[in-house]
């Protein structure tokens, strides 16, 4: 791999917390931050924020696949070299992991793995996301710097297992419900008639 440079708003961008409610548009519709600024290269940003304080600036924006934030090939690849980076196509769009994620357990042997996180990949790409692609650039170029994609990925593991044990919360019966075997009246109860 050639020397390439990470643009300054990459790592910061891999290291955002994305779909939290807005600070400033918490009560709208849509104001989830699922937004980002490449010029002013801070916090994610809403719908509404972006109309008002981003109007003409280079914006992306971030969707989710499966708790995983991704980005659309279409978006990306304007203002990044995305090469050797796996791709996939979710309703209908192209598009790319920004961060590594936990491996599945038990998947069947590849002959494709991502070059930093070992995660098997569908085609003959070299990383699972942009995290990995920029911790190989950073490798390369002598920066050591592995930290980023393990940071996000530890994160991600975290809320994952907060998001599976509130689910299981939720599904989990309640005691007071009754089970399953106890025997069930059909119909209306009727009452019995009043003596006078």
């Amino acid at each position: 791999m050639d020397i390439m440079v990470v643009p300054p708003w990459l790592e910061r961008l891999l290291i955002t917390a994305f779909f939290r409610v807005c600070r400033s548009h918490g009560d709208a519709a849509r104001s989830e931050c699922n937004m980002y600024c490449l010029d002013c290269n801070s916090d994610a940003f809403c719908l509404y924020c972006r109309s008002s304080k981003h109007k003409d600036h280079q914006v992306i924006q971030i969707r989710r696949s499966s708790y995983h934030d991704v980005v659309r090939v279409s978006e990306i690849q304007k203002v990044l070299d995305i090469s050797g980076v796996q791709t996939y196509v979710i309703n209908g769009a192209r598009v790319l992991f920004l961060n590594e994620r936990p491996q599945p357990k038990g998947g069947k042997t590849v002959s494709h793995i991502c070059e930093i996180c070992g995660r098997n990949l569908v085609d003959a790409f070299r990383f699972c996301s942009l995290g990995c692609k920029v911790v190989a650039i950073k490798k390369n170029n002598g920066d050591g710097n592995e930290g980023i994609s393990r940071r996000v990925m530890d994160e991600e593991e975290e809320e994952e297992k907060l998001r599976e044990g509130a689910e299981k919360d939720i599904y989990r019966p309640s005691p007071t419900r009754p089970s399953s075997s106890a025997r069930r009246r059909k119909g209306i109860p009727h009452r019995a008639p009043f003596r006078s």
